[in-house]
């Protein structure tokens, strides 16, 4: 007798196979993609859309996490979310107290995968 698989683990790998075959259209993507000025970040997600609300490097920080959480398996989203956070002045701390904290609900592999990502930039900057 063979045991039915399960669908939700079916539909994760379907998810992942797909992200991978996207992967150099994202990679090609993410080179077209110029960097946001300061500004303009903080007038369209930040303090300029909500004046209550969060800056636009907090929203940054969120969204890192949000990719990271998902399994960190968009690379070129993360390349891009920490290429943003750095023009919007968040420090090589913030973002590695950002990538640790995800760390404790997405697990190991995925904040793992994020700090190998985020130390390969900063070895491109060098």
């Amino acid at each position: 007798m063979t045991t039915p698989e399960n669908p939700f683990e079916a539909l994760m790998k379907m998810g992942e196979g797909w992200t991978k075959e996207l992967g150099p259209v994202m990679e090609a993507f993410e080179k077209m993609v110029p960097t946001m000025p300061k500004e303009a970040m903080e007038a369209f997600m930040g303090k300029g859309a909500s004046p209550d609300g969060l800056d636009a490097k907090t929203r940054l920080l969120l969204t890192l996490q949000g990719l990271i959480f998902q399994g960190a398996l968009l690379e070129s989203q993360i390349r891009l979310t920490f290429r943003h956070l750095k023009e919007a002045d968040a420090s090589d701390q913030e973002i590695t107290e950002a990538i640790a904290l995800a760390g404790l609900f997405a697990g190991a592999p995925a904040m793992t995968k994020a700090l190998q990502l985020f130390t390969a930039m900063q070895g491109e900057k060098t």
